[in-house]
């Protein structure tokens, strides 16, 4: 093997990714196999194939793994000198487009979308795209292989839930509205979901499904999520000011946790469920995770200040009106799973990672 991950990216990183590799799975699962991720250069993703090198390393699991991307030159760069690895092969492949590559794989990790608001915006067509075209040719992919298959799916297919509950089940079925292009990820996951369901009676396939909660950590100083600025914040020793009063509430999870959670599904996971992934100790609102961020560095005297002074009042929450975007992971959990990270934790690694990447 050319490089070992542990020489070649930064501590704080390998730290992090470490804890994945060491996760409670039945990793004898995976040993000598081939593992297929769409969007490889995701963030997830990156874990999830960075875990499988460690293990490679440490282990002798002889994980290959085949990393779809779609810009070759932003993965190379992200990957550096781990892409020049046996075990990893980066294939550059457009998930809408046909699989034009012949490798078979024995697993197939269906991450790649468009989740950010960015793209629903400007490319909601693209966005749509990916889940719907993109999960047929990785399902069709994954049958021609007779490969085991696990779809990351979103908390956004739940849409506005106003039952009076205070999170949301696997069984939650809330409203969105089909018509509006504004729900392009939303309805296409919900539609990938019914695909993998579809495939699994029409073929006999061994499909698992992931609905994880939002994913936080140490994305990248430009990531226009509100919980990423936050983070680039607290990275630049800038105070925090909210335009709004921070209200919406939400499950968090870091990106180990999540990582892990995933593979629990995919390794144990019962075919054509869903599994919620959330950590209960991280359900918190958007204000509240910026009092922890700033409250997470003391040192740094930073402030958290609110650009309306009528928002400064603390927000109440009214289940009555919409469940808010709580997961109960409770199924999860069942399985042996349970988040390791809270919030003050996590901000501090994501910290430390983006200060050691920019140093």
């Amino acid at each position: 093997m050319s490089s070992n991950v542990k020489d070649n990216v930064i501590n704080a990183i390998y730290n992090d990714i470490y804890e994945v590799a060491e996760a409670d799975i039945p990793w004898d699962m995976l040993s000598g196999k081939t593992v297929l991720i769409t969007g490889a250069g995701g963030f997830i993703s990156y874990y999830l194939t960075v875990a499988f090198l460690i293990r490679n390393d440490i282990y002798d699991a002889n994980i290959r793994v085949l990393g779809m991307v779609r810009n070759r030159e932003k993965a190379l760069k992200k990957y550096g000198k781990l892409a020049e690895r046996d075990d990893l092969c980066l294939i550059t492949q457009n998930v809408c487009e046909p699989f034009s590559f012949e490798e078979k794989a024995d697993f197939v990790i269906h991450a790649a979308s468009q989740a950010s608001a960015w793209h629903f915006e400007n490319d909601p067509v693209g966005t749509i795209n990916a889940n719907l075209t993109g999960t047929v040719n990785a399902l069709s992919y994954a049958k021609d292989c007779n490969a085991k298959v696990l779809f990351i799916s979103s908390l956004k297919t739940y849409g506005a839930v106003r039952d009076g509950s205070h999170s949301l089940k696997e069984e939650t079925v809330g409203y969105l509205d089909h018509d509006s292009y504004k729900n392009c990820y939303a309805v296409g996951k919900r539609a990938a979901e019914t695909l993998c369901a579809c495939y699994i009676k029409q073929y006999g396939m061994d499909i698992k499904i992931a609905r994880p909660s939002y994913i936080y950590g140490a994305s990248s100083l430009d990531d226009d999520r509100v919980w990423a600025q936050f983070i680039a914040n607290v990275v630049r020793h800038e105070n925090i000011l909210l335009k709004s009063n921070g209200a919406p509430y939400r499950s968090f999870c870091y990106v180990t946790d999540t990582a892990s959670a995933l593979l629990k599904i995919l390794l144990c996971g019962e075919c054509g469920q869903p599994y919620n992934i959330s950590s209960e100790n991280s359900n918190v609102t958007i204000r509240d995770f910026a009092k922890i961020a700033v409250s997470a560095f003391p040192e740094r005297n930073l402030t958290l200040s609110f650009e309306n002074p009528e928002d400064e009042k603390e927000p109440v929450q009214d289940y009555t009106k919409i469940t808010p975007e709580i997961l109960d992971s409770t199924r999860l959990e069942n399985l042996g799973w349970k988040a390791e990270v809270g919030i003050s934790e996590g901000i501090k690694r994501a910290v430390s990672i983006l200060e050691s990447s920019y140093e």
